[in-house]
C-alpha cells in the first residue's frame, strides 16, 4: 500500500521563504498562535457532518488548500500523528503507541473544496487502515534520496487534538495544572496544531525561524482563518477561488499597488 502511494519521486513542498534554505536543516523555531471564533468552529463541524467526514479531515483539506495556494503545487504531502490504539485490547495499556502517517493528496483539476474533501477522506481512510507500518520502517523501505536540508517524505506536519477536559489532570492526592511549553524548536519547515475545545479551535503554527519571518507566518495564520470562513460560506467553490486575503490585504493589492 505505502509503496504504491509514496513510491517514485516524491514532490518537495516549496513554500515561499524569507531566506535561502540552509544546506543542513536547522531546528530553531517559534510559534504563532491561532484562535478561531466559536461560530466558525461550529460551522466547520456542521460542514463535516453534512459531508460525512471528521473535523480532522475538513481542517486537513483546508490546510492543504492553503499550501496549494501558497506554492501552486498540485501534489501536497503532509505528515500527521496517529494514536496507534486501533484495537480494544490496547486501550487500557500504558505505553507509547503513537506513529506518524503520511497523507499524499492530488489537488489537480481545479476541484471544489467539496471534491477535495472527498479525496482527503479517501486518503485518510486508506492511511488509517495501514497505520501499523512504523514510520521509520517506511522511510527505510522507500529509501528516498536524502537531502540534509529537509526531512524525508514530507516537510509540513498537521496535528488535530480533541481536548480531554479538566478531568484528565485529576489525580488522587495531587494537584496538577497545564503549563505552557518552552519549546523553541521546529522539527519541520512548518507544523500546524489545532486543539478542539469547548470554546472553539485554538492552536498554533510552529515554524523554522531560519526560513520564515514572524510577519509572514502571522499573515499565513490570517490567511488560514480567511480561507476557513470562505469554505463555510461556499464549500462548493473551486479551491482556486476561495478567499485567503482579508479586506485590508485585498485593498492593498487591488487598489494601493494597482494605482
Amino acid at each position: 500500500y505505502w509503496k504504491d502511494k509514496l513510491g517514485g519521486e516524491l514532490p518537495v513542498l516549496e513554500l515561499p521563504t524569507d531566506r535561502p534554505r540552509p544546506a543542513v536543516q536547522t531546528h530553531r523555531g517559534a510559534i504563532e498562535s491561532l484562535a478561531l471564533p466559536k461560530e466558525l468552529t461550529d460551522a466547520l463541524q456542521a460542514i463535516s457532518r453534512r459531508e460525512g467526514v471528521t473535523l480532522f479531515m475538513t481542517l486537513l483539506a483546508a490546510f492543504k488548500t492553503l499550501l496549494y495556494r501558497l506554492t501552486g503545487q498540485e501534489e501536497i504531502i503532509v505528515g500527521t500523528p496517529i494514536a496507534g490504539r486501533n484495537r480494544t485490547e490496547l486501550e487500557g495499556l500504558i505505553g507509547f503507541f503513537m506513529n506518524t502517517i503520511v497523507m499524499r493528496t492530488d489537488l489537480s483539476g481545479q476541484p471544489s473544496f467539496r471534491e477535495l474533501l472527498g479525496r482527503v477522506r479517501e486518503t485518510a481512510l486508506g492511511a488509517y487502515a495501514h497505520q501499523d507500518m512504523p514510520f521509520e520502517k517506511l522511510v527505510e523501505e522507500l529509501a528516498p534520496e536524502r537531502d540534509l536540508s529537509r526531512t524525508p517524505l514530507f516537510q509540513v506536519f498537521f496535528n488535530h487534538i480533541v481536548a480531554m477536559g479538566d478531568n484528565a489532570t485529576d489525580l488522587p492526592g495531587l494537584e496538577a495544572e497545564a503549563v505552557g511549553g518552552l519549546n523553541r524548536q521546529s522539527k519541520f519547515d512548518m507544523s500546524l496544531t489545532v486543539l478542539e475545545g469547548e470554546e472553539g479551535l485554538v492552536g498554533g503554527l510552529e515554524y523554522n525561524t531560519d526560513l520564515f519571518d514572524a510577519e509572514r507566518i502571522e499573515r499565513m495564520v490570517g490567511h488560514f482563518q480567511t480561507l476557513l470562513e470562505g469554505i463555510v460560506a461556499d464549500p462548493g467553490k473551486c479551491i482556486c477561488y476561495l478567499p485567503i486575503l482579508d479586506e485590508a490585504e485585498g485593498r492593498q493589492l487591488l487598489v494601493a499597488w494597482n494605482d
